[in-house]
């Protein structure tokens, strides 16, 4: 009798491990901020933004708040256990800028933070199979200022 052999059933991972990896690099990111001089605020802070096009709410998610000198930093965690087709600041697209600066947005006005300075760093994690977890942090990452609607101020002709 022949084997019979499988690429989905070799290619497919149990569906928690890219939660498991996700949390593993949060823990590794915060531990690693920590370490540099931050202080941490919260973790997965959690918040409705708004609605979407078709009309459903959405909410916003920041991984982890925390403070670096007399900055308020939203810190987005960026986990991956190879980063042989893509970076993992590639997943840091515009979207999830925008909904992390819509989230920022509210976490501010909720707890009166309008005038403290602040912003949006991004730590990437990456989990080599062999050996420890390479970490790097990108600070100002990107700004509120480019998600800021802009007004018109001339004629249209």
């Amino acid at each position: 009798m022949s084997k019979i052999l499988s690429i989905s059933a070799v290619a497919l991972r149990p569906a928690n491990v890219r939660g498991e990896t996700g949390s593993r690099g949060e823990r590794l990111a915060a531990e690693y901020l920590e370490a540099n001089g931050y202080r941490l605020v919260v973790a997965n802070f959690k918040v409705p933004i708004g609605r979407n096009t078709r009309g459903v709410a959405v909410t916003g998610e920041i991984d982890i708040i925390a403070i670096d000198e007399d900055k308020l930093c939203f810190v987005e965690v960026k986990t991956k256990t190879s980063d042989e087709f893509a970076s993992p600041l590639a997943a840091v697209n515009l979207r999830k800028q925008r909904q992390i600066t819509r989230t920022a947005r509210v976490y501010r006005r909720i707890f009166s933070l309008r005038e403290m300075q602040y912003r949006f760093d991004v730590v990437t994690v990456l989990l080599a199979p062999t050996g420890l977890p390479k970490i790097d942090l990108i600070k100002s990452f990107w700004s509120e200022s480019k998600f800021r609607k802009r007004a018109w101020t001339g004629d249209i002709y």
